[in-house]
Order: structure tokens, then sequence, then C-alpha cells
């Protein structure tokens, strides 16, 4: 209850109450005047309005504090005093006196309030409150001073109760703060105390918030920016937001909660004042980030994902902070940006589904990795960098109900295992995005002329899918099965380029090389080898293979499906003599000859072969 003021009118006085004349003073009654006269006596010394005409600067909350101590002794004696008058209904010039004198003890404490505050901006910053105290201790009921012992329902934060801050000038400044602070309210003057700490925590929190470069955009603003310039104010806010979240908004409330200990209301409600619209108005950047549909595109998903990994991984501060229903709004504006950025994420991985289904990037000669599945993969790559966001935002979003495939296709490792749907949700999406993929390279391979060029361009784009997911997190969200099922299927490709690539080399030459057949069937199989074998070489010398392991696997692998029947072939019919006469116009190609032309193979180079010297091929393969 604020202290009766002389403005205010006393308690009627029944007309039987008999006045005590003063020699029939009781002994409370002398006490009582002897503290307000003790109160007078120190009140008027530390008068504002007296420093003021002097034009003293005099301290009370200084030095050893003996003075700040005998004088708030004597407001809180003034007010005892001023309720015992009252409660025995007494009129006196002493009660009027002391309603006179409660203002200017007020003043000075206003002053005193105003100028520790101001002068600890540095001692008192959130960044050296939020390092200094608990987090854990938030809301905890303690008293670590020995005025408030006794007191019940108070919330506050826990200093370090190893002294280490005993005589830390931030630690003298909360606790004339407090003392200041607790006084004010106890004698009814809550609302001139809360008006000044508010005003100049306010401005603090507005300097450091300028200071974190934080601006307020609307989606209007964000969709006419160009994306370089926007990207760059979300990467000012994402360290902005961390930073006002664990330092600022945590070091304000350990503040408020340790100067209005003895009030959880009034904590909460200073918090309130200085914080609340400032953390509505940060958290809004990302609401209005995730409403600007027109700017979404695939390219943009990694930031928005930032932001809601961001905002994801504060949330346990930002319940623990703004936990009071009168900061509700904050709580409501960050859980608004998490939807909005997450349908945002979900926008944008429906427009990837979209650029792979209708590209129509052409497929260049050759048959090696396309772009369309470079630029997949390593999204995707990305992507599985974000498996938590990721997971929680498409977790109730299916991929496709009427989709004509098998359920076992959309499997995945985490499923398997029996955890929750939401931890196999980016599984089954990436599964599905590199469904799409495939099924778009299956119609690009189609527009080859050549059928093995179809099956080695197929072999080399799934190559490079798995390899990436096997080589990056996706191998975890994926799982081995997943890997071994597609490897599997490289494997089946590379066998129909070789059966459509090489079959007719092969087909030159007798089933059975060891039998004996006529000579001029002999000299048929050499030059339908020689013909059959330039043929596909000179074809396939613009063949690529990109990964060098791949490469020499399917080298080894064309050597060991002609070379050995051709070298008992030739071997044969060698020992017999019978390719003396016919060695330089029919018998072109040594069977060491063979895996030097090979060896040129799926490197880009041009070439046909020749009886020349391979001194400048690359390494052979063995036959």
């Amino acid at each position: 209850m604020k202290a009766i003021s002389s403005r205010e009118s006393s308690p009627s006085i029944h007309p039987s109450t008999p006045r005590r004349s003063p020699d029939h003073r009781t002994l409370s009654e002398m006490v009582l005047e002897d503290d307000i006269e003790i109160a007078e006596s120190m009140i008027r010394a530390w008068d504002s309005d007296v420093d003021k005409r002097q034009k003293l600067l005099r301290r009370l909350f200084i030095g050893d504090r003996e003075d700040a101590r005998r004088f708030i002794k004597s407001v809180t004696d003034l007010q005892r005093a001023m309720h015992a008058y009252l409660k025995h209904g007494s009129s006196s010039e002493k009660l009027i006196g002391a309603q006179r004198l409660m203002p200017i003890a007020i003043k000075r404490l206003e002053t005193e309030f105003f100028l520790i505050l101001s002068e600890n901006r540095k001692n008192l910053d959130s960044d050296s409150l939020s390092s200094r105290f608990s987090r854990a201790s938030m809301r905890s009921t303690v008293s670590d001073y020995p005025e408030d012992e006794g007191s019940e329902g108070e919330s506050a934060i826990t200093p370090p109760r190893d002294g280490s801050l005993s005589t830390d000038a931030a630690d003298v400044a909360v606790a004339d703060l407090r003392s200041i602070a607790e006084c004010m309210i106890s004698c009814g003057y809550t609302k001139e105390c809360v008006k000044i700490y508010n005003s100049v925590r306010k401005s603090i929190v507005d300097e450091t918030l300028h200071y974190l470069a934080v601006e307020k955009l609307n989606h209007s603003q964000m969709q006419k920016m160009e994306w370089n310039v926007l990207e760059e104010k979300i990467n000012t806010w994402l360290r902005a937001v961390k930073t006002a979240v664990r330092t600022l908004f945590l070091g304000e409330k350990i503040l408020c909660q340790t100067i209005f200990a003895s009030s959880e209301r009034i904590s909460e409600s200073c918090f309130a004042e200085i914080c609340r619209d400032v953390a509505v108005n940060m958290f809004s950047f990302a609401t209005n980030f995730g409403k600007s549909k027109k700017i979404l595109s695939p390219e943009k998903m990694f930031r928005a994902l930032d932001i809601y990994e961001t905002i994801s991984n504060l949330w346990p501060e930002i319940e623990a902070i703004f936990w009071h229903d009168l900061l509700s709004p904050v709580k409501a504006e960050a859980a608004a940006a998490l939807a909005r950025v997450g349908e945002a994420v979900r926008i944008m991985l429906i427009q990837l589904e979209t650029a792979i289904q209708k590209d129509s990037s052409k497929t260049f000669p050759g048959g090696g990795v396309h772009p369309l599945t470079r630029y997949v993969m390593n999204f995707l790559i990305f992507l599985g960098d974000y498996a938590g966001p990721v997971s929680d935002i498409i977790s109730d979003c299916p991929v496709n109900p009427h989709s004509p495939l098998p359920d076992n296709y959309f499997s995945s490792p985490t499923a398997a295992n029996g955890e929750d749907s939401s931890a196999a949700a980016i599984a089954i999406r990436v599964g599905w995005l590199i469904l799409l993929l495939l099924c778009k390279l299956d119609r690009k391979a189609a527009i080859y002329d050549d059928v093995a060029l179809s099956y080695l361009f197929l072999a080399n784009n799934l190559n490079y899918v798995v390899s990436k997911v096997q080589n990056s997190n996706l191998g975890l969200v994926m799982g081995a099965d997943w890997i071994w099922q597609h490897r599997a299927k490289v494997n089946r490709f590379l066998s129909k380029y070789e059966r459509m690539g090489w079959t007719k080399v092969i087909s030159s030459l007798p089933q059975d090389p060891t039998v004996e057949i006529p000579q001029q069937q002999i000299r048929n199989h050499f030059k339908q080898f020689n013909l059959s074998f330039e043929e596909a070489y000179r074809k396939q010398t613009s063949w690529v293979i990109p990964d060098p392991d791949l490469r020499d696997r399917v080298k080894v692998s064309v050597a060991t499906l002609i070379g050995p029947s051709y070298r008992v072939f030739y071997e044969k019919h060698r020992r017999g003599g019978l390719l003396e006469s016919w060695e330089d116009q029919i018998v072109r190609y040594a069977p060491e000859d063979l895996g030097n032309y090979l060896s040129d193979l799926f490197l880009q180079t041009s070439g046909s072969p020749t009886t020349s010297s391979h001194s400048s091929r690359p390494k052979s393969v063995t036959l």
C-alpha cells in the first residue's frame, strides 16, 4: 500500500475518541514519535531539493554504505510509524508531518536508484550477467541477502555461493538497487520505482539490438530485396537472435529477478515491459521470411533451414525465459515463425520435385554424369546435414499418397529399427527425390542412339548418386540396404552396357576357340574381329566414366570378356604357323595390343586403333 500523502484524506476519527495530552502518552507513542524525529533528521539531511539549490552532488550509496543503511532504516521506520498512527485512528500532527516527509525520502531514493542504474550500465551488461548466474536457477525460490530472510515466494536468480563476486562492482550495484527497490515497494511507491528501472534498462536493450544490427522488415520489403542483400540480413539475424536470447534477454531476466526478488509479479512485469516488444519484433523477422512466398526457390531452402534450426535449438531457452503469461506473445511469435518457415521449406521441397520432373536440359555426348544429377545430389547432401529440422518439418507431410510404387521402396533404416516416424521422414523424402531423379535420367538415357551408351549413362549417374549417399550423412539416413540395392543396380547397368557394347566383338570369334576350323573361316573370324573391335573402339573413345574406380573396373571387365577367347584363338593358330603368311594383312592385334587400346577408353580422348606405337598410352589393361 502506498504511503498516505498529504493529499489523501485521513480516516475519520470517532467523536468519542478522547485526545491524549502530552502528559498521558503511552510508551509505544513515545517510541513512534522518537522514530519519526530520527527519520526526519536523516531524511532532511539528504533532501534532494536542498542539494539542487546548493548545487551539491552528494551520494548516499557510496563507501561503506553506512549512511545508506541508516537512510533505508529511517524510511522503513517512518512507514511503520505511519501505519501505527493510522491503525489507532490518530490524526496527530506527527502523522501529517510523516506524510509530508515520505515524498522527500522517496525522491532521494529515486535519484539514487536512477544514478546507480545509469552509472553501472557496463557493470550490469547482459553478457556478464548471463555468464555469472546459472540458467538452471531461474524461477527458483532463493534469497541471498540477509534482509530478505524469512520472506516467502520470492523468485530470483541464485548468485554463485563461492564468494567470488562479493566485492564485484556489479554485485554491489545489484545489492544497492535491490535494497532501494524493496524499500520503495514496501512504502507503496512501486510504480515510481518500476518506471525508472524500465526506462533505463529498455534504453540499454534497444542500444544492444541496434549494435547487433537487428532490423524490422515486413514480408513486402523482403520480397523487393535482391537475394544477396536479404541473405546477408538473414545471416546477421541468425547471429543476433542467438546473442539476444542466450545473453541479452537472459541477462535482463536475471537482473529483474534479482532486483525485484520480493515480487515475481513485479519482476515479470518489468521484464515484459523491457523485452517483450523487441523480442516479438525479432522473431517476426523469421515469420515474415516464411510469408515471402514470391522469393522462395530451392536454392534458398538452406537459409530457411538455418532459421528453423536456430529457433528450434533456442526453444528450451525461449520457454524458460518467456514462461510468464505476460510474455506469451513472444512464445506465440516464435512458434508462428517455426510454422511459417517450416511451411516455406515444404513449398521449396515441392518446387525441387517440380524442377526435377520438368527439367529439359540436354544430355551431353559421352554418357557422363548429367548436370541435373550433380545439382540434385549436392542439394540432397546439404539437406542431409539438416536431418533433424527437415524431419520435424516433413514428419506430417507424406510424399505422395497416390504413388503406384510399392511401400517397401520408401522404407528406411530408422523405420525398420522401430524408431519414430519423424526420424524416418527424411529418408523417405530423400528416397522419393532420388527416385524422381532416376526416372528423369531414364527418359534422358532414351535420347542416345546407342543402347550401350544409354546403359553406360545410367550406370555413371546411378554410381554418382550412390557414391554421394555413401560418403555423406545421407549414408546414415538411407542405410546400408539402400546403398547395397542401388550398387547392385549399377552393376546390372554395366552388365547391359558390356553386352550391348561388346557382344558383336565377342561373337566375331568362334564359341570354342580351340576347335579345328578351315583356314578361310579362320581368316573370316580375324577380319570380323578387326572390324567389330575397331567399330566398338571408335565409338567408345568419346564415351566417359568419370569415376576412376568404376572406370578401371569396367576396363578390367571388358578385357576379361574379350581377352581370354582372343588370346586362345590367336595362340592356337600362331603355333600352327597359319598366321605367318596372313599376319600383316589379317591379324592386326596381338592380345597385348587389345589391353593397350582398352586403356584408352572412357578418358574423353579421341582416336582410332592402329598398329602404331602405344608408348604414350595410359597404363594398359592386362588380358
